[in-house]
């Protein structure tokens, strides 16, 4: 067993349930969803990305991009979030769907590096 593999997994797999477990709930309910989430969301994901800059093959590549997607969109909802309670100190349920939103698209790029690494691994001869 490669322990470099099974962290890289390890991370890859948590970024996703980080993600689902913040998307998930009501879209526009502000009790349903945790900005701790988020930003752990956020953190694993960008440890992910630092993490995929080693591979060199196509595949790899792929997996990264996706990566840099979902970093991409859990930056743009921690923005979002942050900048709404600047201004107005809450959430109003149209602020709190766009952040959702944006989550379930990082939910489906995150979705997509697990096929890939899923993929991968099934590739892998003995």
């Amino acid at each position: 067993m490669n322990l470099e593999k099974v962290i890289f997994a390890f991370f890859i797999i948590l970024a996703l349930s980080l993600n689902f477990s913040f998307f998930i709930g009501e879209l526009s309910e502000p009790a349903h969803h945790h900005v701790y989430e988020l930003f752990a969301a956020l953190i694993v994901s960008l440890i992910c990305t630092v993490m995929k800059f080693g591979d060199r093959t196509q595949f790899g590549s792929t997996v990264l991009a996706s990566s840099l997607v979902v970093d991409l969109l859990l930056i743009t909802a921690a923005v979002t979030w942050g900048m709404s309670t600047l201004g107005q100190g809450s959430l109003n349920p149209s602020t709190m769907a766009t952040i959702t939103s944006l989550a379930g698209g990082a939910l489906i790029a995150n979705l997509l590096s697990v096929v890939l690494l899923i993929i991968e691994t099934g590739q892998i001869r003995k």
